[in-house]
């Protein structure tokens, strides 16, 4: 252990903190995913048993005012017939559809009983230019009976823009139905129903009906798979940096130890290890191997 003795100086027990802390964090984004990828697959079984579901009455499923309880109601299959408000609907900015910029028109649907509920007729496109729905979108006069799927109301997190309290909008920041509910004579049902079927139909010159949420996955796995590569990667290659600095100490140490060694304690070949040749000397006349007088070249 005594060549990972270097490893114990501040700047490198600040470089092993720094890269424990690094994988404890590529592992933690890993279940993070996994965790979104479960919360996925919960949310897409939770949407097939409820479209599974016969079709409901919209006006039979909750009452005005109780948004809590329609949270259980979301993606069920519900229907509706009464008399679009058409001076009272409402876009929803920044919807795109293909990546193009766009809103949603929300109407409030009359139902005969009085209250009413909010249809999400569906994307137009906008970029901008539309601060109400034009006059072209509009809803159809008449009595009408749509089916889609309940959507919860959209609410304002943490961070998002906002829209202003008191005053009739023209356009809302997302689907707030109990905003809506400010402006609306009407009481509306505590969710809206995303249109996807219409009698009548729904013509061209419509706005264009959302589509169903996809049942994908997304990417969680893969991300999940890519953080855990990263912590493994990281547990591996950190000890063979570790392992590379040491040889390269000793290499250094060993480089200064022959700088420092006494000169004429080191062969004139340089090499310390190696004994010089032994001197060769002639043989002497008489002994054998020597060379006979008369055998000498003149």
């Amino acid at each position: 252990m005594s060549r990972y003795r270097f490893a114990l100086k501040p700047r490198w027990i600040v470089s092993h903190i720094f890269v424990a802390t690094m994988v404890v964090l590529f592992i933690i984004a890993g279940f993070w995913q996994l965790s979104r990828l479960q919360d996925k697959r919960d949310r897409n079984d939770r949407v097939m048993a409820r479209t599974a579901q016969p079709v409901a009455d919209a006006g039979d499923l909750a009452e005005p005012g109780d948004y809590a309880g329609a949270k259980g109601l979301e993606f069920r299959r519900a229907s509706a017939t009464g008399t679009y408000l058409a001076d009272q609907e409402v876009l929803v900015r920044s919807r795109s559809r293909d990546s193009a910029p766009g809103s949603w028109v929300l109407t409030p649907l009359e139902l005969a009983d009085g209250t009413a509920v909010v249809v999400n007729r569906g994307w137009i496109p906008n970029g901008g230019e539309f601060e109400s729905v034009p006059a072209r979108y509009r809803a159809p006069k008449g009595e009408v009976t749509v089916t889609g799927l309940v959507r919860s109301t959209e609410t304002r997190g943490r961070f998002g823009p906002t829209d202003p309290k008191q005053g009739t909008l023209k356009d809302l920041a997302r689907a707030d139905v109990a905003r809506l509910d400010q402006q609306v004579d009407e009481d509306l049902q505590p969710f809206y129903l995303q249109l996807q079927e219409q009698e009548p139909a729904v013509g061209r010159g419509d706005p264009q009906p959302v589509p169903a949420p996809e049942l994908d996955e997304g990417p969680h796995l893969s991300y999940a798979l890519q953080w855990f590569t990263f912590a493994l990667m990281t547990v591996i290659i950190y000890p063979l940096i570790l392992r590379r600095r040491a040889r390269e100490i000793e290499r250094e140490a060993l480089e200064a130890e022959l700088d420092r060694a006494d000169p004429d304690d080191v062969p004139l070949d340089g090499d310390p290890r190696i004994d010089p040749a032994p001197a060769v000397t002639p043989p002497v006349a008489g002994e054998p191997g020597a060379t006979p007088e008369g055998d000498r070249p003149s």
